[in-house]
């Protein structure tokens, strides 16, 4: 049964990046996430043409609708270090073409922790690094999308305003746009267990940043409760969030269309991955 909108996983390109497009097949998915390279190392083996090409082709015989890419853990835009920040800085730029090469919708970035600086000084220097990283890609379709953070130490990003801030000091390019967690925004103090609560967010969302800069959201379930600022993913149905709130968040009209990842926990042990299989079935029934 088709999905009202791309709904999928994040899925592993071990082995290749063709990989994740099987896996994707095998839960039944029509959209997927993926890391370009290893996500806790710096360097990367280049993507040829061939392996960008194969994986192209294989996205669309498969029939997938969306098609993104998550950011290295390693990056830190805010770091006050200014030489771990221009690594992070050309690190982005790098990753960023490797996402369009692979013909990626966008990059989720997490905007990264000035550590014990203050957050204004930490905000304008992700600003000015993602303004960097697109001016150095101007050949790029593929977009950067920053996304919202639970609040856990110092890492930038819990609000819609400081997101907001982001964009409006980077210039408000058109290649850069939002990725909303739900399992993030429910730690950081959003309420989504409501009809009435998602579209107060959506409302919120729009006033600040624009739901126009909405380019994909995380689906995941929290173990942590309401505001806890803990970011820890659960199966959908089974955390602090329960299945209302998916319904809500899938059947409110301002998130109409908007894709779908999942990044809940995957059993090693089984190769069908059961779990995203079952989990997008219930998202669907949710939807609908």
């Amino acid at each position: 049964m088709p999905s009202l909108r791309p709904l999928g996983a994040h899925m592993s390109v071990s082995g290749g990046f063709i990989t994740a497009v099987k896996q994707a097949v095998t839960v039944g998915a029509d959209a997927v996430q993926i890391f370009t390279k290893s996500q806790l190392r710096w360097e990367a083996p280049p993507i040829t043409e061939a392996d960008a090409a194969a994986f192209r082709a294989a996205v669309k015989e498969a029939g997938l609708r969306f098609v993104c890419a998550h950011d290295s853990y390693l990056i830190n835009l805010a770091s006050g270090d200014s030489a771990a920040r221009a690594k992070s800085v050309a690190s982005l730029t790098h990753e960023l073409r490797r996402a369009d090469r692979l013909g990626c919708a966008c990059l989720v970035l997490h905007p990264g922790s000035p550590k014990t600086e203050s957050r204004e000084v930490g905000v304008e220097r992700v600003a000015a690094g993602v303004r960097e990283v697109l001016k150095a890609t101007p050949e790029c379709a593929c977009k950067l999308a920053l996304e919202n953070t639970a609040g856990q130490g110092s890492t930038l990003g819990t609000t819609f305003a400081e997101l907001a801030r982001m964009i409006e000091l980077a210039g408000a390019p058109a290649r850069l746009g939002v990725c909303l967690d739900t399992c993030h925004a429910f730690a950081a103090g959003h309420e989504l267990r409501t009809p009435k609560a998602v579209a107060e967010l959506a409302r919120e969302f729009d006033r600040l940043i624009g739901l126009a800069r909405l380019l994909v959201m995380h689906l995941n379930d929290s173990k942590k409760p309401f505001g806890s600022n803990l970011d820890r993913h659960e199966h959908i149905g089974q955390g602090s969030l329960g299945e209302d709130a998916f319904r809500c968040v899938l059947r409110e009209p301002a998130l109409k269309g908007i894709p779908g990842i999942l990044e809940t926990p995957k059993d090693d042990d089984d190769p069908e991955l059961t779990e995203d299989r079952n989990a997008l079935a219930l998202l669907r029934k949710l939807e609908a």
